[in-house]
């Protein structure tokens, strides 16, 4: 059989969209003015700018277009909202943040850096499934507490956290609340304003715009310190000469994002399933995550008796582009923390592959991942002494030898 390429990874990121890509174009050869100036060129650039921004408030159902400040990406906007939360806290004596153990590292480490500047961080623990609910939040609520951020769904194990119930409580106790939702939008429906969502992230590479552009949502009467000194760009706050293509190519990516979800949702979840059934066929594999609140496109397997990188080296031999958790941190040796914090002990959460589809991934896909990913699990236990270990101390009956 002749070798494919399946693209299993769109977590990580996705690749530019024609319509993003359409948008973009102009801003580089014709329309390149600067937002700043004031002539016709630079007006038009100005324009760009708007409509991307009328476009990411109306796909959040945010309030007013001026809610949205343009960022190079997710990790930006997690740390200017929550040094940000931060410093408006301190102000009012309130030094203490809430967040979740299993959070993205743009979160986990901003937080662990403001416990050296003084700051206390709540880490609420996570189930087995990988979930938290609104009441550990609100039992976790204190009067010096002054944000709350919890993802919206997990970069992992996609998980989608109960964000309209978290957002009621903070709402009630009068707490910031952020969420990092960068691997939520276009995948499930949100509106800030009725899930009570003050701060939200977002990165334009996971719904198919060009890497280095995202955004911050932030309710109006949130006054954040300036993220860059400098200049007049997003409202004084964050200095820098606009990115005037890859703007207008996230506005068009997001109005398509948000566009049929749930027709989408109900294409991918259909693949997404097939996948899973098909690989806990295979022995001593289990799922990670929850199987009702999960994202329509994640599938998170930990195998037994092998490691990860040998897993996602020999299917990429195979012409199958997948992941063992966060690209971001994907040159790391160490376990998933997110694996841990769901419960899993050090060799099995070692084990773990994540494959993220969407619904451009086709029948044909989930078939040769199913061909060949058994194999390859097969193989890899065969020249594993780990494996062997686990057959001979648990009594079970060793597989590969057939």
């Amino acid at each position: 059989m002749s070798k494919r390429f399946v693209y299993a990874d769109n977590s990580a990121t996705t690749k530019v969209s024609e319509n993003a890509l359409k948008a973009a174009l102009p801003y580089f050869t014709q329309n390149y003015g600067n937002p700043s100036s004031i002539y016709s060129l630079g007006m038009e650039a100005a324009k760009a700018v708007l409509s991307a921004r009328q476009q990411v408030a109306n796909a959040l159902g945010a309030a007013r277009v001026n809610e949205i400040y343009f960022t190079s990406g997710g990790s930006e906007s997690d740390n200017w909202a929550i040094r940000g939360a931060a410093a408006l806290g301190e102000k009012k004596g309130k030094k203490h943040i809430i967040t979740t153990a299993f959070e993205h590292h743009a979160v986990l480490h901003t937080c662990e850096y403001l416990e050296k500047q003084g700051f206390e961080v709540t880490y609420l623990p996570v189930s087995s499934k990988g979930l938290i609910t609104a009441q550990q939040v609100e039992k976790a609520i204190r009067e010096d507490t002054c944000l709350v951020t919890v993802m919206f769904a997990n970069n992992e194990i996609g998980t989608i956290m109960p964000i309209e119930e978290i957002g009621k409580v903070c709402k009630a106790h009068n707490v910031l609340f952020h969420t990092d939702a960068v691997q939520a939008v276009g995948h499930t429906d949100i509106n800030v304003q009725t899930m009570n969502i003050d701060m939200l992230s977002l990165s334009g590479h996971k719904i198919h715009a060009p890497k280095g552009i995202g955004a911050l949502y932030c309710r109006t009467g949130i006054n954040l310190p300036n993220l860059i000194y400098g200049g007049a760009q997003e409202r004084n706050r964050r200095a820098g000469t606009e990115n005037v293509p890859s703007i207008a190519a996230l506005g068009a990516a997001i109005t398509d994002a948000v566009t049929d979800i749930e027709i989408k949702n109900s294409k991918t979840s259909a693949m997404r399933d097939r996948l899973i059934e098909g690989i806990l066929k295979i022995p001593q594999t289990r799922l990670n995550g929850d199987t009702e609140h999960r994202l329509a496109g994640n599938v998170n397997i930990s195998f037994r008796g092998i490691e990860g990188e040998s897993l996602l080296l020999t299917l990429d031999l195979k012409g199958i582009a997948a992941s063992s958790g966060s690209a971001c941190t994907s040159g790391s040796l160490d376990p998933s923390h997110v694996l841990l914090a769901i419960g899993l002990p050090h060799e099995i959460a070692h084990g773990s592959l994540r494959l993220s589809i969407n619904e451009e991934n086709t029948e044909e896909d989930v078939d040769y991942i199913l061909e060949v990913l058994p194999e390859i699990v097969k193989k890899l236990r065969k020249m594993s002494p780990l494996w062997e270990r686990i057959c001979k101390t648990e009594g079970i009956e060793d597989y590969t030898e057939k």
